[in-house]
Parts: C-alpha cells; structure tokens; sequence
C-alpha cells in the first residue's frame, strides 16, 4: 500500500521551468531536482500555511522585504519559493543568498505577470506529473503543456491552448519572438482590445465556437500581432476551448490545418478528464482527495464483474448487502456523451448519496452503474424508480438520458444478476427512445426474447441446418428469401404488411415465401418451427 501512495508524487522543478519556459518565470537558484507535492500561496499578513514539498508563491512583497519570507518557507519544508523581481531588482543578490542558505529553490517572476495565472499554470504542471506517476507509464494521455509542444512541432508554429474566458491553460515553448497578444495571454493580461473587437466583428469566435474548421488570421503589423491558425475545442456540441498557433517567421508544416483538427479532439479528451477529476474532488471535499471517489469506483466495479467479494465491499463502505439492493444503469446518449458522461456521473453521485451514503457510483463503457443497497423490504421497486425518475429529470436539461432498473437482489450473490438484467432492460430500451426510465415489468418480452436469441446463438448444435441452408443459397444466388420469410413471420402472416415493410408488391413476397419453404422443407402451420424459425433467423445468421 505504501509503494502505491508514494508513486503519486509532483513535479520536479526542472520539469515545471521547461515546460513554463522563460516567459513567466526564471531560475534565480535551482539547488536540486526537488519535487513539488503542492502550491501555496504565502501572504505575509496571513499565517504561513506552508507543508513539506510545497512551491510557495510570495504575492505582495518584493525585494529585500522578501527575504525573511523566503527563509520562513524554507524552514517549513518548502522545496521553492517565487517571488516577483525587477528588471534591474538590487534585492536579487540578497534573495538568492536567503535561498542558497536556507537550501530552497527560488524562482523570479516576470513584473507583468498575474500570480492567479502563474499558480493555476503550476497547479497544472504538478496534478499531469502526479496523474501520470500514479496511473503508470502509457496509461494517461499525457499534459496539456505536452500537447502543446507536440502541436508547435507538427505544425511550426508557436502554440497556446485557451479555455472559452480566454485564459491560457498551456502553452508550447518557443525561442522564436512571440508577438505581443501571446506575451500578454501568457501573463494572464488581456490582449489589444482593438483586435479582440476585430477578431469579434469579423465573427472568429463564432466560428471557433460553432465547428472545428481551422480559421486563418491575418497579420496585424500596427498591431504588433503576427498571423495565426485557430480551431475550436469541442465534446460534441459543447465548447471547450481553442487552439492558437501563432507564425513563427517560417512557413506553417504541409499537415498543418489537419494536425490541428486531430489536437483539437485530443484537446478535448484532456479536458474532460481534468473535469472529471474535478467532479471527483467536489464529491468529498472534506478529504480534499479523489481517492476515496476512485476507491468506491473500483469496489463496484470489481463486485459487478465478480472479481471482488460482496463482503468485502460491503465492509469497506459500511453497507449491509445482505439486505435487498438493486443495480441501475445511465446512459447519455447524443455527439457530446462522453463530456456529459461526466457531468452526468457527479450529478449521479450527489442524489445517490443523498439517498444512502453507500450508495456507490462508476461510470465504465460509456454508462453508469449505481449500486442503491439496503432498500426497504416492502416498497423497494418504488423506492428505486421514484429516485431513478428524479436523476433523469435533473440530467435532462443537460441532454438525453436513459435508465434501467435492474433485478431487486435479496442479497449480496444477487447483485451481479441485477446488474445483467439492467444490460437487458438497457439494451430493449434503446429501441424505445421515449422511454426515459425503463422496467423490466415494461420490456419483459423484449428483454424475453433476446434471453432466447442469446440461447440459440450460443448453442449452434441446437440450429436448423436448413434454415443456414438457405442463408448460404441467398448470398450464392443474389435472393431474398431468408428476409423475405422473416418479414413474413414478423408480420404473423400479414402478406400486405409484410411487402410494405420490404417495399415490394405483395405477390413477390409470396413467392419468395413459397420458394423458401420449398427449399428448407419447413411447416409454417407448425406453431413450434414458426417459433424456431423466427429465432434462428433473427440472429442474423450467415453462411460459412
């Protein structure tokens, strides 16, 4: 357990001075590859909340007046300290003196930058080193600053990512000149606001808003502004932000306009996992951690594949699963499903626990799953389908949404067969899209029917060879007669109907009928080969 908590650590200082670069920050005194756990901001009015591993940000003093904070944060444990410094600051020789004595690191700030951009640049940084050191080599997508390089690098450009307020969340490095709006971006300062009029008036940002087209800017030289690229992020119809690559005195790459539209989409993976960490971290803001969130995840998850004991997950979230539970399952539907997957799961999350605290909640293929344990013993499909229908009204307005109820399991073995009735129940739903909340009580036959299909297929001994026969014969000959009959069956012997659904004449389907019992040999006045029949050729059968 130790190794586990002790891979998700920070970043190194170097790695947070190459990927910031040169233009918010510079190396005063870099004494070690210490890592940083956390940032702080240190007020000298305030009481120092400095802990071990912690990057202390030193906001409303400079100069010599920094000294004595410098050296405070160091005896706290803090492994760097960054504080603002002139051009021509006489006070730089006596911090790094306070900072070699003391054995920290001590970074200085560019005058024009805001310490709210600065910390929220470092804040990112440190959380992509430890979601990387904890999930593994190759098991994360990586940082945003990383992406930004690796977009600066197939396009040739200088690149910076922006969220929809037009803050900079990352940005490549780069030892070409940048132009005046990027230098100001990156400090956290507003761009010309005659451009960004411009830039409104000629419609950019509609169009960065309404598709991921890549948008061509022109050069502005009055303005100190070079040309650029731009393309919207987006998760569906959702706007997440935009891409900016600014011209770096040579031409843009051949594959630049399609690199930038295959980032933008990676861009948006990013994003939606930083917003999923995010709701994690809001659903147990006294820990101030997301493990315990993963943790519970992990547990149901593990319980519905039967890798882990139910009395094991019992014990860890204080729930009695002998008692009567049942297993629902959401699913958001629509372009944008994976970001409202997100959001769809916190919302979840809340009325669950609202309801019991162990309650668990994991989102997994693209759903997600709720374990609602001890229910009452009389009233339990009530309870179940009164709290489902609330989750679904509060989800609407962020989209389709649809649920299954599964199976009330008596007790613990009986989960997992709550949860594969829920699948089915899912799975019948689907067909039905005004149905919002289903039932097994609703969907009983359907979800009937695919238990018989699922026996058949997976029986292949048990199959009418003559019905594979005459598969075989259609995709020999170019006919029809295997769909033709299915139709028929499917209609109850409804010829007319039947050739409608097919858009043929009535009498073509009843050759096609005729020919078919002819070639296989089967008695459709036969209840039981009907029956079969109409089984095995819903399986959609092919010949070998």
């Amino acid at each position: 357990m130790s190794d586990q908590v002790g891979a998700a650590r920070g970043a190194v200082i170097r790695q947070l001075l190459l990927t910031l670069g040169d233009e918010l920050v510079e190396p005063l005194i870099v004494p070690r590859d210490a890592e940083v756990l956390d940032v702080v901001i240190l007020d000298p009015d305030d009481e120092p909340g400095v802990q071990p591993g912690d990057l202390a940000l030193l906001i409303g003093v400079r100069g010599r007046a920094a000294v004595p904070l410098v050296r405070s944060a160091a005896q706290r444990g803090a492994v760097a300290v960054a504080v603002k410094i002139g051009e021509r600051d006489t006070a730089v020789e006596a911090l790094r003196d306070a900072a070699r004595e003391a054995g920290t690191a001590l970074l200085g700030v560019r005058p024009g930058a805001r310490w709210e951009q600065l910390e929220a640049l470092l804040r990112a940084v440190v959380s992509s080193a430890r979601v990387a050191a904890s999930a593994g080599e190759g098991q994360v997508l990586g940082d945003l600053f990383g992406l930004a390089q690796t977009i600066a690098e197939l396009t040739g450009g200088i690149v910076s990512i922006e969220d929809p307020a037009y803050r900079v969340l990352a940005y490549s490095r780069s030892d070409d000149a940048v132009d005046e709006l990027r230098r100001l971006s990156i400090l956290g300062r507003e761009g010309p606001e005659s451009y960004l009029s411009m830039l409104r008036g000629w419609g950019v940002y509609q169009r960065l808003r309404s598709g991921e087209d890549v948008v061509h800017l022109d050069e502005r030289a009055d303005l100190g502004i070079r040309r650029r690229l731009a393309v919207g992020i987006h998760a569906g119809s959702q706007y997440l932000g935009t891409i900016w690559v600014q011209h770096a005195g040579r031409d843009f790459s051949p594959g630049a306009e399609q690199a930038l539209v295959g980032a933008a989409r990676v861009a948006a993976l990013h994003l939606i996992r930083q917003r999923s960490e995010s709701a994690a971290m809001m659903l147990d803001p006294a820990s101030g951690s997301s493990a315990e969130v993963r943790l519970r995840a992990n547990l149901l998850r593990g319980l519905l594949d039967g890798r882990v004991d139910p009395a094991t997950v019992g014990e860890q979230v204080d729930a009695d699963l002998r008692r009567p539970s049942t297993v629902v399952i959401f699913a958001a539907r629509g372009a944008e499903r994976e970001l409202r997957l997100t959001e769809l799961t916190s919302l979840i999350s809340v009325h669950a626990a609202a309801y019991r605290r162990a309650a668990l909640v994991a989102a997994s293929g693209g759903r997600v799953y709720v374990l609602l344990p001890e229910l009452p013993e009389s009233g339990a499909r009530d309870t179940v389908l009164a709290l489902t229908r609330e989750i679904v009204t509060a989800a609407r307005r962020r989209g389709q949404v649809q649920a299954a109820i599964g199976a009330v399991a008596a007790g613990a073995q009986q989960i997992a067969e709550s949860r594969r009735v829920a699948e089915r129940v899912l799975a019948a739903a689907v067909r039905h899209p005004d149905v919002e909340v289903a039932t097994l009580e609703e969907l009983r036959s359907e979800v009937l029917y695919s238990e018989l299909i699922d026996v058949v297929a997976g029986h292949p001994g048990i199959r009418d060879p003559r019905l594979h026969g005459l598969v075989a014969h259609d995709a020999e000959h170019g006919s029809r007669f295997a769909e033709s009959l299915r139709a028929y069956l499917d209609a109850f012997g409804d010829v007319a109907g039947a050739a409608a659904e097919m858009h043929i004449h009535p009498n073509t389907l009843r050759y096609r009928v005729r020919r078919a019992v002819e070639l296989t040999g089967i008695d459709l006045d036969d209840p039981r080969q009907r029956l079969v029949t109409t089984l095995q050729l819903h399986l959609g059968d092919k010949p070998d």
